[in-house]
């Protein structure tokens, strides 16, 4: 990709997060999911990755999808879409992997999980988010396993970037990507962002704007 289609989709992705997104749904389970209507971006991750404060960062709105200190709280698959407008959907996932909740609630969170994963055909891409700070977990390997079986395109996103020193961040990147060279539904690059200096917004957006823009013409 050149230097002026790079600039002219980080526009196109700029203007697509100014749009008023807002709030319009939440699934606690598959049976409540709302109707398929246009593109659908998941994002995924574990708990307090911060992927909350990524869909505000993205969006430029401070408290579209909300925000805790405490892991898990996020219990429900929320949509957010821009009224009047039906070509895509943002969609915040439970988070996964959060060992002080009750079994049978990280059991009932992960079933949701895997299940919207497998099954939903409006799904375009999943970003996986992974804390920077410590990369890749087991728990983060077997979402991307289910990833693969269901062909479902995903890309990784690192979080925090901004906590960890220049040379270390660009290591984790390197063994990010080596971990999904042989992954079949795997996007090769892995970005890097900060919700708190919006490091990687822009790419970020180029790259969902590129997705919407190759699906829908």
């Amino acid at each position: 990709m050149n230097d002026d289609k790079d600039a002219k989709l980080i526009e196109v992705g700029r203007k697509l997060f100014t749009r008023d997104w807002q709030f319009i749904w939440a699934s606690p389970s598959t049976e409540t999911l709302p109707p398929m209507a246009g593109l659908e971006i998941a994002f995924a991750g574990r708990s307090n990755v911060g992927k909350s404060s990524l869909i505000n960062a993205l969006t430029g709105r401070n408290a579209l999808a909300r925000t805790s200190h405490t892991p898990g709280r996020t219990q429900e698959l929320i949509f957010f879409e821009v009224p009047g407008k039906s070509d895509l959907r943002l969609v915040d996932m439970p988070g996964y992997g959060y060992a002080k909740a009750p079994k049978s609630q990280v059991a009932s969170w992960t079933e949701l999980i895997h299940k919207f994963l497998l099954g939903r055909a409006s799904l375009a891409r999943v970003y996986v988010l992974v804390d920077a700070r410590h990369g890749l977990k087991d728990v983060d390997l077997e979402v991307l396993k289910t990833l693969d079986r269901s062909a479902v395109s995903y890309q990784l996103v690192l979080t925090k970037a901004d906590q960890i020193k220049a040379a270390e961040l660009q290591s984790r990147i390197v063994e990010t990507e080596a971990a999904l060279a042989k992954r079949p539904a795997a996007f090769p690059n892995v970005l890097a962002t900060s919700s708190r200096s919006a490091t990687g917004m822009a790419e970020l957006r180029a790259a969902i704007a590129k997705l919407l823009e190759e699906r829908t013409s």
